[in-house]
């Protein structure tokens, strides 16, 4: 039995917190298990769908970020916003255990290398998004996001006045029936995959 199906009582959130620790790594092995190709044409499909379904020019700040483990790459999109005469910016950890900070981004921004080994703008010109373009490793249909655990994006969204219109962006195979979301768990305003799309109604289901 995967760990998917394995999952405990949402009120339980000491056995939640282990489900999903054995969760994720199955779903960063299921993301890299489909090949390069199709895994490439799934992440087409889906920024095709993102792109019919919100116009990115009407959020001036784009937060995006770097594309790991199997992610799928929206520094295409990120491009075509700034050469539409938006901004784009990256996440920076700058704390363990803290919201994280934006930097702006462009083609030609010197980069280092941030945690994880994941590239980061080495000149610190923080910025305030607008909309967040934010990777999924897990989802479900009220537009909760599972990711790797560290808490960041929950940390800076509960922590950002105004808060930033977040879509998730994602592979629909990797989609539960339940992240069994707790207090601390922020959604998505919207979900897109390579297949669906959705917007989270202020109700809580989504549309």
């Amino acid at each position: 039995m995967t760990a998917q199906h394995d999952a405990p009582d949402p009120h339980d959130w000491p056995a939640v917190n282990a489900w999903r620790k054995r969760l994720r790594p199955e779903l960063i092995e299921r993301r890299l298990a489909v090949g390069l190709a199709h895994r490439r044409a799934q992440g087409e499909a889906a920024k095709r769908r993102l792109q019919a379904s919100f116009d990115l020019r009407r959020w001036p700040v784009l937060g995006i970020y770097w594309p790991f483990r199997g992610e799928i790459d929206v520094r295409d999109i990120a491009i075509a916003h700034i050469e539409a005469g938006g901004q784009v910016a990256l996440p920076v950890v700058v704390e363990k255990a803290a919201p994280v900070e934006f930097r702006r981004w462009t083609p030609d921004t010197p980069m280092e290398r941030g945690v994880w080994d994941i590239p980061i703008p080495s000149i610190r010109d923080v910025v305030a998004p607008d909309a967040l373009l934010v990777p999924l490793l897990g989802f479900d249909g009220a537009c909760y996001r599972l990711g790797y655990g560290g808490g960041y994006y929950d940390r800076t969204l509960a922590a950002s006045a105004p808060r930033p219109f977040c879509i998730g962006i994602g592979y629909e195979h990797l989609r539960l029936d339940s992240i069994r979301p707790q207090p601390h768990d922020i959604p998505m305003d919207a979900i897109v995959t390579d297949v669906s799309s959705a917007t989270r109604a202020p109700s809580g289901q989504t549309d």
